[in-house]
């Protein structure tokens, strides 16, 4: 690359309304000693309920749910598919933590959907703001513990930073405050 000229995602995908959702607070540790099983907190559990109504306030027409196989991702997804009133929610690997943003962009342009919700992990998610709106995923933008962003990705291969939501914000959506 040269100059200031911003890095092309092959994608191919149309327009796209994404919403990204970081999972709540989870416990350190999980019983089984594998990352893959930490559930949320009481308070974690409490606030991806509360950033989910929030998110649900906003009427954002979202469409499917994909989260990361994590049960702290899973348990923070099904909390926000059952107060948007999506179905069931898809488990994609490329959510996992310490994935490639690219992993995820190939998600993306295979998906049908126009609305969707993509809930994971730091430094993952703030990579993918990164690389969408930026061109360049080392531009991370980081997600706090139940924050959310809304990226906007026009047919031109450009994504626009539309809203970026602290958790307190959302739980305040939610509550109706």
């Amino acid at each position: 690359m040269t100059g200031s000229s911003r890095p092309r995602i092959s994608l191919d995908f149309r327009l796209m309304d994404l919403w990204l959702l970081r999972h709540a607070a989870a416990h350190d540790r999980a019983g089984s000693g594998r990352d893959e099983d930490r559930a949320l907190t009481a308070d974690g559990t409490r606030r991806a309920r509360e950033v989910a109504a929030g998110l649900a306030a906003l009427e954002p027409g979202i469409e499917a749910v994909l989260s990361s196989p994590y049960r702290r991702a899973l348990e923070t997804a099904e909390a926000a598919a059952a107060a948007l009133g999506v179905g069931r929610v898809t488990h994609t690997p490329a959510l996992e933590p310490f994935r490639a943003p690219a992993d995820v962009a190939a998600v993306l342009a295979r998906a049908k959907q126009g609305a969707l919700l993509l809930v994971g992990h730091q430094p993952l998610l703030g990579a993918l703001v990164g690389l969408l709106v930026f061109g360049d995923e080392r531009r991370e933008v980081p997600l706090r513990k139940a924050g959310a962003a809304r990226i906007v990705w026009e047919r031109r291969g450009v994504g626009r930073l539309e809203a970026f939501f602290p958790p307190r914000i959302l739980s305040r959506l939610g509550s109706g405050d």
